[in-house]
């Protein structure tokens, strides 16, 4: 089967030798192209503070869209070790929502951003494409990063550039990129305690500059209980760099492993957590639990008695609440080299390639009586399970392999800087479920993997990527208009071989199926974004900018492993038009940036629910919304007046904005707000530095109502959350050593008690947690 979506055919032989650009900065021996206006906007006085991002990088200044940043100060400046996500929360029209004060439960993420969801953001690690973010077979960002290593956070929440490699994104890109090895040979340790018995450390080793080489390897380790019921976070987490400087060359190698491990919290509507906020599966075995069954069994299936002494036992109604049977285990790393040098003066050459090993497993039980029924059909069409002995075992494994290459070439040609490049990946994800017997049939005996009840899916899903792109940044009107002029193509050859689900092993008490190939292909080969730039004065710009968008279908997987026939219609791909018009400013006491956005999305997949009977969580599954549109203005700045002589400032991030289908479909009327869509998101902030050892800090976010289906039946209040830190460290006059900072955060100051995440087309959701407090001491050496 074969898919294609394509403005333009285009042959891209220009491109065939060339791959993508490697995104990795461009280190301090590059050519000197820095302009005598460059230099002035440098020497001007602008905002400052230690918690204020470099100005430039804060408001996008010289970028043609809407670009904005989080940076290594405020990073630092965070609770320690937050994820990866729950960084983007503080950028205006980032509709973040996460589980606990640090974010790291990835079964309780969302993001939304103008008219997006998570699964159609592109992420981007030092130039590396993190391919989806899928919690299962994914590599979603949180996984790869630690705050401590973080030298910034780069978003545009509408056009990214055409050079990101990526086959998510229908705009949205962020970028983070990790520091540099110190020239300096030292380290630093942080270790952190707080509410939940949460225990962080941090352990970096700088090699220091030996000859051209530097490096730094860290490690950091975070245990705590969840905020609510029984179960743990285990998460262990491990970062190097190598970086070796020879003329205008350079060699960059890169590792991180991410070993995590945790307990699931149950989902449920917003009537149960009314009743008790802290729901939560069971730290013991519930009674009722033991309901022996009488009669003797064919245990094996196979037409005679095996065991007449067998009885099931845990059979009750209530036995899948005990929570020592939802757990969540995933071990990955990713490993890059990357080299880059100046082939001529004008030429530069980057190219980077990068391998990702991903394994891991999920947990979580079936009753007995669901179990019997599944397995009895599989049985008669004779089928190798046996009998269930109780509660089961429901183990979904996943893994997979992804190697990949992007690079670029650029070639500085008086006012012109053209680039050209390309990436191609192949991601390989396997997935098995199965549902196996344990020991007494009881949910905290020991799992008999030879005793499978019954079998639901095991196959292979095959992702192959070729991206190519060309661009030109020039100059004109005397360096006053900068122009960006580029286009990208894309290419997903997508294949599904192996068992899709119940349909593929058994149908009606007869063989199914049997193991499905499906193949499908998406392509667009132009893809085009044009913006500008025109510098007003020395403070000001205007920006534009229009590009179009071209994605692999939201949860691909998850659509193609439905079981419903040999002929499965494969989605199209998605679409995206978008449009912005802003102005940014620097000056003195101010900065900040104002956009507004248009946004037309065609074949738009929405992320729906089904409650699991046999769980009583909600199941995603995909349908195709049509149409939507989105627009709306976003600002960002940061204000510090005079008459505090730059001891106090403030913040603000503000979007306004209308998310609705276009088309009807399925009986949501054209219209309709686009769940887990806030017209209104707010971020205040106001910082004070009274002296070179004290910042203290305090924040809050609002979130406008939201609704989790299209006829606005599910409804999540609007909230109000509040941070605060304080941080001590630094040139002081009562003795405290230099290299030592002490820093206290807390989250959800007020104890706010909301519904603050949402399933799609569905009553459940999961509540904000509670004030939470941690306290860090670092120490630099």
């Amino acid at each position: 089967m074969t898919i294609k979506s394509t403005h333009t055919t285009f042959k891209c032989t220009l491109l065939a030798g060339i791959i993508s650009q490697a995104l990795i900065p461009t280190y301090a021996n590059s050519q000197e192209r820095t302009s005598e206006q460059q230099v002035e906007t440098e020497e001007k006085i602008v905002v400052t503070g230690r918690r204020v991002t470099q100005t430039d990088i804060a408001i996008g200044t010289d970028e043609a869209t809407n670009t904005l940043a989080v940076s290594r100060e405020e990073l630092l400046s965070a609770p320690s070790g937050i994820s990866g996500l729950k960084m983007l929360e503080s950028l205006p029209g980032f509709n973040v929502q996460t589980d606990g004060a640090l974010g790291l439960y990835e079964f309780g993420n969302s993001v939304q951003v103008r008219a997006f969801q998570l699964s159609q953001m592109g992420f981007v690690l030092d130039g590396i494409p993190m391919g989806r973010s899928d919690a299962f077979g994914g590599s979603p960002i949180f996984r790869y990063v630690d705050n401590e290593n973080l030298g910034a956070v780069i978003a545009s929440p509408g056009a990214g550039d055409v050079s990101a490699p990526t086959y998510a994104s229908l705009g949205p890109i962020a970028q983070y990129n990790t520091v540099r090895p110190s020239d300096e040979m030292g380290g630093m340790v942080a270790v952190t305690a707080g509410d939940f018995d949460l225990q962080r450390t941090f352990v970096k080793l700088e090699t220091g500059d030996i000859d051209g080489f530097k490096a730094y390897v860290s490690r950091s380790k975070t245990d705590s209980d969840l905020w609510r019921g029984p179960g743990t976070i285990d998460r262990e987490h491990i970062e190097a760099k190598a970086l070796y400087e020879f003329g205008s060359s350079y060699i960059q190698a890169t590792y991180v492993a991410n070993d995590f491990f945790d307990y699931d919290s149950p989902s449920a509507p917003a009537s149960v957590f009314e009743d008790d906020y802290y729901y939560s599966y069971l730290d013991s075995i519930p009674e009722g639990c033991i309901e022996p069954q009488p009669e003797v069994y064919d245990f094996n299936g196979d037409g005679t008695i095996d065991d007449t002494d067998f009885t099931p036992v845990f059979t009750g109604s209530n036995c899948t609440s005990y929570y020592e049977d939802r757990i969540n285990i995933r071990d990955d790393k990713l490993y890059s080299l990357g080299f880059g040098t100046y082939l001529t003066d004008d030429i530069q050459l980057e190219a980077t390639a990068y391998y990702e090993d991903k394994n891991g497993y999920g947990v979580s039980p079936d009753s007995y009586s669901n179990t019997l029924s599944i397995y009895t059909d599989q049985a008669a069409a004779g089928l190798d399970v046996v009998h269930p002995r109780g509660v089961q075992y429901g183990l979904s494994t996943v893994g997979g392999e992804r190697e990949g290459l992007v690079g670029s070439v650029t070639w500085f040609v008086g006012e012109h800087k053209f680039e050209a490049g390309g990436w191609v990946e192949e991601d390989t994800y396997n997935r098995t479920q199965a549902r196996l017997n344990k020991t007494g049939g009881s949910a905290d005996g020991d799992v008999i993997y030879d005793e499978v009840a019954y079998y639901r899916r095991n196959y292979t899903a095959v992702r192959d990527t070729t991206q190519l792109f060309i661009k030109d940044n020039f100059a004109m009107m005397n360096d006053d208009l900068l122009l960006e002029v580029g286009f990208k193509s894309l290419s997903i050859d997508y294949s599904l071989d192996g068992y899709r689900d119940y349909n593929d092993y058994e149908i009606d008490g007869e063989l199914g199926y049997g193991p499905q190939s499906i193949e499908a292909e998406y392509t667009d080969n132009f893809l085009p974004m044009v913006g500008a730039v025109y510098r007003l004065n020395e403070s000001d710009q205007l920006f534009a900018s229009f590009a179009q968008n071209f994605a692999l279908p939201a949860g691909t997987d998850d659509i193609f492993d439905n079981a419903v026939g040999f002929d499965v219609e494969a989605p199209q791909g998605e679409e995206a038009d978008n449009y912005e018009l802003g102005f940014r400013t620097n000056r003195e006491h101010y900065n900040g940036a104002v956009a507004l956005f248009y946004t037309q999305f065609d074949n738009r997949l929405i992320a729906s629910s089904v409650i699991n009977p046999a769980t009583g969580q909600p199941e995603t599954f995909y349908v195709n919304a049509g149409a939507s549109k989105a627009y709306g203005i976003e600002f960002s700045g940061v204000f510090q007046p005079e008459m505090f002589d730059r001891k106090l400032y403030f913040n603000a991030n503000i979007s306004y904005k209308k998310a609705e289908l276009e088309d009807g479909f399925a009986g949501n009327p054209a219209g309709s707000q686009l769940p887990d869509s806030p017209e209104w998101l707010m971020t205040g902030g106001i910082t004070y530095e009274p002296t070179e050892w004290l910042v203290a800090n305090f924040s809050a976010k609002y979130t406008d109502i939201r609704y989790t289906d299209f006829n606005e039946t599910y409804e999540l209040e609007s909230y109000l959350v509040a941070q605060a830190y304080v941080d001590i460290g630094g040139p002081n006059n009562f003795g405290m050593p230099e290299n030592i900072r002490l820093r206290f955060n807390v989250d959800n100051v007020f104890d706010k008690e909301v519904m603050s995440f949402g399933f799609t087309g569905s009553s459940f959701g999961r509540p904000l947690s509670p004030r939470t407090f941690q306290a860090t001491l670092t120490v630099d050496f």
